[in-house]
């Protein structure tokens, strides 16, 4: 599969005598049912004329696996252990793979050439499933792995309509639960600090704010939504966007405890007492949570148990053979789906 190197035909080159992308060239290599006959048998000519050899082909025979599964998380090095939430979902997946004598392959996309480098990955064959984290709503990762015909599970979703098998957190209730708490402490002018709209999680928990408002009888305001991007540096960027537009607001919600973090340091500059002066609610109850001054009051989410949950179903799905593209939808019924419950604990931040 990596080109001329050893003397043997490519899959580009088989792509090209048959006139079709290599994307199709792997699906008919994988026994995907998602290619037409004319193509399958154009491939089938290809492989045939240029003596081409996939190079799973004897793993195929043996009937053996990799007994490897990939994690791709689509973030920087950075970003991956800085924030908490990734090191737990890993620490779940870890553990639940494991137990199931299984390799864990960790790896970061971010990039269109990097994508594309995973997806060659993929086609050889060299894992038996992926997880994916973080993806945001115009990643076409979930879809192309699927097409490959690999069993994969998400960590979240796309939108509401999620073809892919997932597992998420109640992330609607997390924004109901954290507004309906400030109410109760008194406060009326509780602003937000979402995470990036083009993410459902994001759009999820600030959804949720709206209704909590709307269930408390509160009129929304929009000048008290700032939107960041799940970093420390972006829940300082937008409490100061919102001390600036609002300076009369007296409560927050972050769609993360790491921009609560951003957010407490920014109201301590502007002589913000936390929770007298404004009250604030962060999300996931991570070691940022704890460790805060005054201690955070966060929406836990089980970010552990969603890696471990993942993992138990792609390894189902690994079972099973049923992987995304192994069956037609009606054949094989719904992706699964799981949505965890989260829950509001109570600190001084509040």
């Amino acid at each position: 599969m990596s080109g001329r190197q050893n003397g043997r035909p490519t899959l580009e080159e088989v792509a090209a005598l048959a006139g079709v992308g290599r994307g199709t060239v792997s699906r008919v290599i994988n026994g995907s049912p998602r290619v037409s006959e004319q193509a399958r048998e154009a491939v089938a000519r290809a492989v045939a004329e240029l003596g081409y050899v996939p190079n799973q082909a004897a793993r195929a025979l043996a009937g053996s696996r990799t007994d490897a599964v990939a994690l791709v998380i689509p973030e920087t090095e950075a970003r991956l252990f800085s924030e908490p939430y990734f090191l737990d979902l890993i620490r779940g997946v870890s553990a639940e793979l494991a137990e199931a004598d299984k390799q864990l392959l960790l790896t970061l996309v971010r990039t269109e050439a990097e994508r594309r480098r995973f997806e060659d990955y993929l086609a050889a064959q060299r894992v038996d499933g992926v997880l994916l984290a973080s993806v945001h709503g115009d990643d076409p990762l979930p879809d192309r792995i699927a097409q490959l015909g690999l069993p994969v599970v998400m960590n979240g979703r796309r939108s509401e309509a999620e073809p892919v098998a997932y597992v998420d957190s109640d992330n609607i209730g997390a924004g109901r639960a954290a507004v309906a708490h400030l109410v109760g402490r008194g406060r009326s002018r509780i602003a937000t600090i979402s995470g990036p709209l083009d993410m459902y999680v994001a759009r999820a928990r600030l959804g949720g704010y709206r209704a909590g408002l709307a269930e408390a009888g509160i009129q929304p305001d929009e000048s008290l939504v700032a939107t960041a991007d799940f970093t420390e540096e972006g829940g300082r960027l937008a409490m100061r966007e919102l001390l600036e537009r609002a300076p009369r607001l007296d409560a927050v919600f972050a769609a993360s405890d790491v921009m609560a973090a951003g957010a407490r340091g920014v109201l301590r500059e502007a002589g913000r007492r936390i929770p007298e002066d404004v009250a604030l609610v962060g999300v996931d109850d991570s070691a940022v949570a704890r460790l805060m001054d005054p201690p955070l009051t966060s929406v836990r989410q089980p970010i552990e148990e969603m890696g471990r949950t993942m993992t138990r179903l792609l390894l189902q799905k690994i079972a099973e053979g049923s992987g995304a593209g192994s069956a037609t939808p009606e054949a094989k019924g719904e992706e699964p789906r799981r949505v965890l419950p989260t829950e509001l604990v109570v600190r001084d931040s509040s």
